[in-house]
């Protein structure tokens, strides 16, 4: 952005003037000055990816007489100074970056999710590795508590900076809800897996099957290592408060995820109810109707409220994931162990709440059921704290002061 502020204390040019009194030829002491500001999409990335060098690097490539391979690799570089994971991002982000897009006021936004995948790809295929900042090596051990993109973005900054990590993760491989919470047809295994080899090469160590607070405890972590980063995510999905949730045939939205992607047989039947509007949900979803299920969703509000990526809510639809808005479950009917039907409520919608969407209202006698063989909840997640409550203050998650550290020694 330019504006004319800038004094200036030579002449610069003259500046022609039609103002009573004053002379047709005038030196101006004012010149535009640029106000550098951070681009829209930076600033709507949790990374705050520098976006606009990466484009800017590549479309300048014959302007300044380079190959594009050389631009390729050099937009690289600025991507994995704050992503180490862009072929799994460039999958899986709900991009918001394209959101806030300045191209969006004229045509369309940017593709910039589709870029980083193609980034990412590439240097996949030309076997590009990460370098290190420093090659100074630091006398102080860290300790990363779990393995999923916080903790895998830890360890490689810390990595590449010349301090020994050691990451420690509860499930059998790495990854976390990358790995176990995502479907493979979203983000193959085979590309997870490759990323993170990249940043072992970088002399992080990967513990696998400790889980800190039950086989490993935080006072052995403590005794060992000069600081400790606790990054456990969210792995435990919430049920629906409604009674009998706890039959066989009822699932979180991120156990069934996890059961299907460890490998395990997981049995639906042919009437599956997923209840929620976030990516969860929707994962959930398609993954039923790949298990050959008739899927239906219930979501308490419209499509317009929806937290998941549109691209996934009209994949689901276009695979024949049945959606019905403004319904929410109030009661099941249980038979046995198995809950057989659902006893729903249309809802309508009221002021908003604190998400900024507007709360839904039920609406008075209007009662309607609906068969099912499984009942999927993806509703809400929260952190796992088995082992580790200590780590919170009430029943709120862990509690951090300005510089992101707790109150609990070296962490």
């Amino acid at each position: 952005m330019a504006k004319v502020v800038k004094k200036v204390t030579k002449s610069l040019g003259q500046l022609r003037t039609q103002s009573v009194g004053v002379s047709a030829i005038e030196t101006s002491p004012l010149r535009p000055a640029y106000v550098l500001k951070t681009p829209p999409c930076k600033n709507a990335c949790p990374n705050e990816t520098d976006i606009r060098e990466i484009l800017t690097t590549i479309s300048w490539t014959e302007d300044l007489n380079k190959s594009y391979d050389e631009s390729f690799a050099r937009a690289w570089e600025i991507l994995t100074e704050k992503n180490p994971l862009p072929s799994v991002c460039g999958r899986v982000c709900p991009h918001p970056c394209e959101g806030d897009c300045n191209r969006g006021h004229k045509d369309g936004a940017v593709g910039i999710n589709s870029i980083e995948r193609f980034l990412g790809d590439y240097a996949l295929e030309k076997g590009f590795k990460f370098k290190k900042i420093s090659e100074e090596s630091y006398p102080q051990k860290i300790a990363v508590v779990g393995s999923g993109p916080a903790g895998l973005s830890c360890a490689y900054q810390l990595a590449r900076r010349g301090y020994s990590v050691t990451v420690y993760e509860a499930l059998s491989k790495p990854g976390g809800m990358l790995r176990y919470g995502i479907p493979n047809y979203r983000l193959p295994e085979e590309i997870l897996d490759k990323e993170i080899s990249r940043i072992q090469e970088l002399g992080v160590e990967i513990r696998c099957g400790q889980r800190v607070g039950t086989d490993l405890s935080y006072d052995a972590l403590q005794s060992k290592y000069d600081a400790i980063f606790v990054a456990i995510g969210a792995h435990k999905g919430k049920l629906l408060g409604i009674p009998d949730e706890d039959a066989v045939n009822v699932f979180t939205g991120t156990g069934f995820l996890n059961e299907v992607n460890s490998g395990k047989k997981v049995e639906v039947g042919d009437k599956v109810v997923v209840i929620g509007g976030g990516d969860t949900a929707i994962d959930a979803a398609r993954v039923s109707r790949r298990l050959g299920a008739d899927v239906t969703i219930l979501y308490r509000r419209t499509k317009n409220e929806m937290p998941a990526i549109p691209e996934e809510v009209m994949g689901a639809e276009e695979e024949g994931v049945k959606i019905r808005f403004l319904a929410a479950p109030v009661e099941f009917e249980k038979e046995g162990n198995f809950i057989k039907r659902i006893k729903c409520q249309e809802m309508t919608l009221g002021e908003p709440d604190q998400s900024g969407r507007r709360r839904p209202v039920p609406v008075p006698d209007s009662y309607f059921y609906v068969e099912t063989t499984a009942v999927i909840a993806a509703v809400s997640q929260e952190p796992d704290f088995s082992g580790l409550n200590f780590l919170r203050e009430s029943d709120d998650w862990i509690k951090v002061d300005d510089g992101m550290s707790t109150k609990i020694d070296k962490t």
